[in-house]
């Protein structure tokens, strides 16, 4: 029994959706189908998602809505025309329309039904698709499906009860269209998960059923051990682990949802990466373990817009509470950390810059200052995080002096090196301007050499 799910650049028009029929009667165990919203049909093109955003805001802001209503159930009329489908399409036209009829007053609630809109509507239109090719199928609700959340707008988390009552949905006979994206909570309000959050679904529902699989179809063959855009002809990744995606995930790649591994780690449900534009490609494979050989790294991402603070004192290993006082700060400014490594009279807080406007900054610069009497305190913005990431760096002596030195040859200066306790990664904190050179610096370091 699989999961798939089809991201946003694989149901973006009708030709992707007859792929994506070609998938599913493909494989009988593929019975319960994730919809992302219609997604970019070239480069130019604008995701329905970002319309949607646009129609809420233009809501909020009371200006005309009308111009935005049409340009996204033209979207979804124009993928009912071409696989001349006739049933969902009213429905779908009735319920954007009536989106600006909501009673909800928060903003952030708001803007979580207009957006949960478009995988709504898309599940409906795929179900009737499915159904009309002979693959009979349902649209779910994820209500229905049991998807109840914390009431946290546009950063669900799912609840753990919810898990056996998703496990029922294994009683259905048929195909179920699940969209992604969102979930209810308790009282009945829409919360979606964060940006990319059809992943997530994909993932709770496998952990839910049990699946034997979950399957994640995007654009591209397999996930890459670097930029595919910055390094010609990079290597494909044929396995890794639940750990070593995570770690390259939260730090910059973009195929899965950072958070979309953790329901399905905790169900022990196997991930695969694929392509539905290639699905006979062998694609990506997740789990615990890897069959293949434990190269030292397996991957390497950078993530830009980053501040880094750092902070002197004299004796700072002795003061009893010191790292208490920083983060009690951070926390009462709202701020969030990403990485704090630290010597015996120095730390460094590196944070997303895009926390920190000019007052919020110098609160934050003052209280640090005086609060812990600091002999010096460096602010730099524009930093870029880069990680080396594999497992097999527990075994493997001089990965972080081969690093460092190809970093050195090519002139690029470290503001940062820190290696968590697992060892599953080595960040580096370089200028924003030079992130591009540290990837194809790394990857020819450790993917190339004869």
């Amino acid at each position: 029994m699989k999961v798939t799910k089809f991201g946003g650049s694989s149901v973006a028009d009708a030709t992707q959706l007859k792929k994506v029929l070609a998938i599913i009667q493909a494989d009988s165990e593929r019975r319960f189908i994730i919809v992302s919203a219609p997604g970019k049909r070239n480069k130019n093109d604008i995701k329905v998602t970002d319309l949607l955003i646009d129609y809420a805001k233009a809501f909020l802001e009371k200006r005309d809505t009308r111009s935005f209503e049409l340009a996204i159930i033209a979207r979804f009329n124009e993928i009912s025309e071409a696989l001349n489908l006739s049933k969902a399409l009213p429905e779908i036209a009735v319920y954007i329309t009536n989106l600006k009829q909501t009673t909800l007053t928060s903003t952030p609630r708001i803007m979580d039904l207009f957006k949960s809109s478009g995988e709504n509507c898309h599940a409906m239109l795929i179900a009737e698709f499915l159904t009309s090719q002979g693959t009979s199928a349902v649209y779910v609700n994820p209500k229905e499906a049991g998807l109840i959340v914390e009431d946290i707008p546009g950063d669900a988390i799912i609840k753990k009860e919810s898990y056996q009552a998703i496990y029922n949905l294994r009683k259905l006979t048929k195909v179920a269209v699940i969209p992604g994206f969102f979930g209810y909570t308790d009282e009945g309000n829409i919360c979606t998960f964060s940006r990319g959050g059809s992943d997530v679904t994909g993932a709770i529902i496998s952990a839910g059923i049990k699946a034997d699989i979950y399957e994640n179809f995007t654009d591209v063959d397999a996930i890459y051990s670097a930029n595919p855009g910055l390094i010609p002809n990079c290597h494909a990744i044929k396995e890794l682990t639940f750990s070593e995606m995570r770690e390259l995930s939260y730090s910059g790649f973009t195929v899965l949802h950072d958070e979309a591994l953790m329901p399905a780690y905790q169900g022990n449900i196997p991930v695969v990466i694929k392509n539905t534009n290639n699905p006979d490609a062998p694609g990506t494979r997740i789990s615990f373990k890897r069959s293949t050989k434990e190269e030292s790294v397996v991957g390497i991402a950078g993530d830009s817009g980053f501040t880094s603070i750092y902070l002197s004192k004299y004796l700072m290993n002795r003061q009893i509470g010191f790292g208490y006082s920083v983060l009690k700060i951070l926390k009462e400014l709202n701020l969030q950390f990403e990485h704090i490594p630290s010597g015996i009279d120095d730390m460094t807080i590196i944070m997303r810059k895009n926390q920190l406007n000019e007052a919020i900054e110098e609160q934050l610069i003052t209280r640090l200052r005086t609060e812990l009497d600091l002999d010096e305190l460096v602010v730099k913005h524009d930093i870029s995080m880069i990680a080396l990431v594999g497992e097999g760096m527990r075994n493997n002596i001089g990965v972080a002096s081969r690093a460092t030195s190809a970093l050195s040859r090519n002139n690029i200066n470290l503001e940062m090196i820190s290696q968590g306790s697992s060892e599953v990664s080595i960040l580096f904190a370089i200028s924003d301007a030079k992130e591009k050179d540290a990837i194809k610096a790394l990857y020819y370091e450790f993917f190339c050499l004869a």
